[in-house]
């Protein structure tokens, strides 16, 4: 699909869907990564990320079309276009879009692995989601050298 067919799906949609013209610009943004689509509120135009549609689909393409026309409509509409509003939800729920894309198959998740470090000096502990540098970073009480105590998995 080049641009000009998601232009124009993308008018299809919104007209059949939400029964109001789309009249602004639709295209396919390489850089997305971790999202299907975009709406820019400045401009009103809208992204999708192109491998959501090769990896899934044209159904599940569509969904994520209708998910970005719902802040579309609603914000031009002066209405809550923002995901936790309900006239975002209800709209959404109505046109049958996607509340979230599907995640992309390489696409890392968020760690939940833990790091407890203690100072040697005073003994302050330390619990952090990323590594620290041993060599860079020291005790914020005392100054005093950091060790790796602990790695552990939160569920």
């Amino acid at each position: 699909m080049d641009q000009l067919e998601l232009q124009r799906l993308v008018e299809r949609i919104s007209l059949e869907f939400f029964g109001k013209p789309f009249r602004h610009g639709a295209r396919f943004n390489h850089r997305l990564r971790t999202t299907g689509g975009r709406y820019l509120l400045k401009t009103h135009d809208l992204e999708f990320n192109p491998k959501q549609l090769e990896v899934y689909g044209l159904e599940e393409f569509i969904k994520i079309i209708k998910h970005e026309l719902c802040h579309y409509h609603l914000h031009l509409a002066g209405k809550g276009y923002r995901h936790g509003d309900r006239d975002f939800k209800e709209l959404l729920k109505k046109t049958g879009g996607s509340r979230y894309c599907k995640a992309l198959p390489g696409q890392t998740r968020r760690s939940n692995r833990v790091y407890l470090y203690t100072c040697t000096a005073c003994g302050k502990e330390y619990v952090r989601r990323r590594k620290v540098d041993l060599n860079k970073y020291v005790c914020g009480a005392c100054r005093g050298p950091l060790v790796l105590s602990e790695m552990f998995s939160r569920p």
